[in-house]
């Protein structure tokens, strides 16, 4: 991305893939690419220079839109993003003055109350996943459950060691979650290292 900056103020911005008309004169889009960085800026156009600091995992945080600035003292046109919001992590419940409110009818559902869930939090959706992983990897040997009602078929000990532990450590994955203190907590349970483990740990598989 390139900056067009006259007296001092960013006028245009453009990706360089088009020439451009500068006063009186017309460029071609050769100056993007065959020009140099000072060539360029002598006629006012600058590479816009992006600072990702403020840049946190969309996962976890909302992103501001990138603020653009020509910096007069360096020289330079930069792109900057303000501070990030975190995503809520706890859930967001009705007020009372919502389920009042005239413009809010027909959004709260009936029979809501100030315990009712109007925005689930991240805690919320995240305990929902480690569950439905649970799920997924315990149906993977529901069948042994299923033939011993049926036939009376012993379970494998390796089968029932193998459900208690995918169990056990869903409890302790959800206690975990709950537990965190707020978002940048939360993400530090998922964030995981050099070597692929994370603090909240996996479910175990069937080896």
């Amino acid at each position: 991305m390139f900056a067009l900056v006259e007296s001092g103020s960013i006028t245009k911005m453009m990706n360089g893939n088009k020439g451009i008309t500068i006063g009186d004169n017309q460029y071609p889009a050769a100056i993007f690419t065959i020009w140099t960085e000072s060539e360029r800026n002598a006629i006012g156009i600058y590479t816009i220079e992006i600072d990702n600091t403020n840049l946190k995992d969309e996962d976890w945080y909302i992103n501001t839109s990138i603020t653009y600035s020509y910096d007069s003292s360096a020289n330079k046109v930069k792109g900057a993003y303000g501070t990030a919001t975190a995503i809520a992590h706890a859930d967001t419940k009705w007020t009372q003055a919502q389920i009042d409110d005239p413009s809010l009818v027909g959004q709260a559902p009936a029979g809501a109350d100030t315990n009712t869930v109007r925005i689930e939090g991240l805690k919320t959706k995240l305990i929902r996943d480690v569950k439905n992983q649970a799920e997924g990897i315990l149906n993977a040997t529901d069948w042994y459950i299923t033939r011993k009602a049926e036939k009376s078929t012993a379970i494998p000990s390796a089968i029932t060691t193998h459900r208690d532990a995918v169990r056990t450590k869903q409890a302790e994955m959800e206690t975990a979650i709950t537990n965190a203190a707020d978002t940048a907590a939360l993400e530090t349970l998922y964030k995981r290292g050099d070597n692929n483990e994370r603090p909240l740990g996996d479910l175990p598989n069937l080896e």
